[in-house]
């Protein structure tokens, strides 16, 4: 349990609703608290730091401010809400916040009656927030209801769909955009700050409603001419035209403000509770705040592994080379010695490996942003036009642009390279980042090639193979990690479609994909020791699979342990049964193991995988009962 003691304000919050209860100076303590509670627990437990350090002011007045309950927030990503965490009775639980059984590093709806949206993947929290009010009126219910979207999720198109949306409805709905990159404006100042309060104001917004109504009766001259004053006047406070794109679209617009000055927070989230239609409060925030080095590098401590706080150091990396480092450097070196080699990230240089990439080939490297769906047409559109993209995605976040996978990149049949970062399961970020799906939702899709490496050797020759491939799309799915050491050094050059056996054997066939490739060489070792002679087979390839070696296999040995790190329907053990079905081999004894029919919560990837039954314990259980209790089939 986390000592709550050296924080005696924070330690009495139960519940968004005390803060109601705290006076000015004393909330302003309270921010001094939460910020303070987040360093020392997140740099025990690691998680998303800069990200939090940057909300603290806002969820405060927020929360000083509205009625929660009755009223609804929905937080984009959640990764900005541990300040929400911490004032709805969670800070006792922070020691186990990312850990096996704690609290989640995002907001659940499962967690806490204030999660009231729960998410993991940008983009979303308008749209679910317009989805309340809307529900709050065909009910009568009365609360109010606000989205707090930032940390680059208004590069999203998802969260302009919603504004137009929302906009069109004319609900009440509170949007606050957390602007902690200076993305839409710098505009921040004592003019700015005035204007936002006056504007957030209700009798502001009645008379301006006033004017309105009195100058739709003018001739159309004067309504132009008196649209032009109010444009001026509008943007002599606001420079830049920061808010005419929000006031287009039909939202009031309140800012630019600081972000981190509690009292205009306060006066402004007061007056905007009161306002009727759609508001868009624009908060300008610095990821990072109050922790220097963060301030300073907002990126690098965005999320974070244990640090010192006092020395400003995270552990540093050690063992062998990242799946991710090895492909950060394979494909830097193709591009260098290929031009016409493009990477492609949907605002993940870092996670999929791409930084170095960005800084020493700024010419072939395209960050898109949070716009997977863009990413991927860009990158079908790149391909038609004769260069050779590399779309860098985590598995989780390509879900987000199936359609685009299948409609403008399948079906036109078109080479686009797909490198799937954190294939399988990935630890900490729990259910919305696990991989545990690419498999299947590019296997069913017609002209694909997949492929999976058993390590990071492997994985550049997958690479350069995939780069070298131009008869269609092709994707590589590789796990979060450093490769297991325990494989032979021998290995086979990559052909297409063509599988690789590690280790002879007679008693029974362990058939790996990717990362179980390790788990089932680690499995035939242990077999050894019991008598149990196994062939170990690296399918490399899901699609096409190496149906002659697979369908040899079974009719030498027939007793099959086949294991992969995606759910099973759609799996490449499915399409082993379906060829073993095809090649009238339906009598092998097959022992099938993937990810169960749920989805999995956060903790170390070695607990998640004993959880889903993907260890070397469970492998050669199922393999000794096979050679032990069945005979080969003739």
């Amino acid at each position: 349990m986390t000592d709550t003691t050296k924080y005696p304000l924070l330690e009495g919050i139960t519940g968004p609703s005390d803060v109601h209860k705290l006076t000015r100076p004393q909330l302003h303590e309270l921010c001094t608290e939460v910020r303070q509670a987040i360093l020392d627990n997140v740099s025990k437990t690691g998680g998303h730091f800069a990200s939090n350090l940057g909300t603290v002011e806002l969820t405060v007045a927020l929360y000083a401010t509205f009625s929660l309950p009755p009223d609804k927030v929905c937080w984009d990503t959640g990764h900005q809400a541990y300040p929400h965490k911490m004032l709805s009775g969670r800070l006792s639980q922070f020691d186990s916040l990312r850990q096996t059984g704690g609290i989640s590093g995002f907001l659940r709806l499962t967690e806490s009656e204030h999660d009231h949206w729960g998410a993991g993947h940008a983009c979303t929290a308008i749209s679910a927030a317009l989805g309340y009010a809307v529900a709050r009126d065909k009910l009568g219910t009365g609360e109010r209801v606000v989205a707090i979207a930032g940390d680059a999720a208004m590069t999203g198109g998802m969260a302009w769909e919603a504004l137009n949306n929302a906009a069109a409805l004319e609900t009440d709905l509170t949007v606050v955009l957390n602007d902690n990159n200076m993305s839409i404006a710098n505009s921040v100042g004592s003019f700015s700050h005035h204007f936002a309060k006056l504007r957030s104001r209700p009798w502001f917004q009645e008379a301006e409603n006033r004017v309105k109504r009195a100058v739709e009766r003018l001739p159309k001259p004067v309504v132009k001419a008196a649209a032009g004053f109010k444009h001026g006047v509008t943007h002599y406070f606001a420079p830049e035209d920061t808010g005419a794109i929000f006031e287009e679209l039909g939202f009031e617009y309140i800012g630019p403000i600081d972000g981190h000055d509690l009292e205009v927070l306060l006066d402004v989230f007061a007056n905007v509770r009161e306002l009727k239609g759609p508001v868009f409060v624009h908060a300008i925030t610095v990821k990072g705040k109050g922790y220097e080095v963060a301030e300073g590098d907002a990126r690098k401590w965005h999320g974070v592994t244990p640090f010192d706080p006092e020395k400003c150091e995270m552990a540093g990396s050690s063992g062998p080379i990242s799946y991710t480092n090895q492909f950060g450097e394979t494909i830097l070196a193709l591009a260098k010695e290929d031009p016409k080699i493009v990477a492609i990230t949907a605002a993940m240089p870092d996670g999929t490996g791409l930084t170095k990439f960005s800084k020493e080939l700024p010419g072939q490297y395209f960050d898109v942003g949070i716009a997977e769906q863009h990413a991927v047409t860009f990158a079908a559109g790149l391909a038609a036009g004769g260069l050779k993209p590399a779309c860098t995605i985590y598995s989780t976040f390509l879900q987000r642009g199936w359609d685009q996978v299948l409609h403008d990149v399948a079906i036109q049949n078109l080479p686009v390279r797909f490198f799937m970062d954190r294939g399988g399961l990935v630890g900490a970020d729990g259910a919305t980042h696990h991989g545990a799906f690419d498999i299947s939702y590019l296997m069913m899709i017609p002209n694909f090639v997949l492929l999976a490496p058993r390590d990071t050797t492997e994985l550049a020759e997958m690479i350069r193979f995939a780069m070298a491939y131009d008869k269609g799309p092709i994707a590589v799915r590789y796990p979060r990690g450093s490769a297991d050491d325990s494989l032979p050094e021998g290995r086979t050059p990559i052909v297409y479609g063509k599988a690789e056996t590690l280790r002879e054997g007679k008693d029974v066939g362990l058939v790996g994909y990717g990362s179980t490739v390790a788990l089932m060489n680690r499995t035939a070792q242990t077999l050894s020791e019991q008598g149990i002679e196994a062939e170990v087979m690296n399918a490399r390839f899901a699609k096409p699979l190496d149906e002659e070696a697979i369908a040899a296999l079974a009719k030498k040995i027939g007793r099959l342990v086949i294991a992969e790190e995606n759910v099973a329907p759609g799996g490449i053990g499915e399409a082993i049964l379906k060829l073993l079905h095809k090649r009238d081999l339906s009598n092998v004894h097959v022992s099938l193991h993937a990810l169960p029919d749920r989805f999995i919560e956060h903790g170390s990837q070695s607990d998640l995988l004993r959880e889903a039954g993907l260890t070397v314990a469970v492998f050669a259980e199922a393999a000794q009962k096979l050679a032990q209790s069945s005979t080969h089939p003739r």
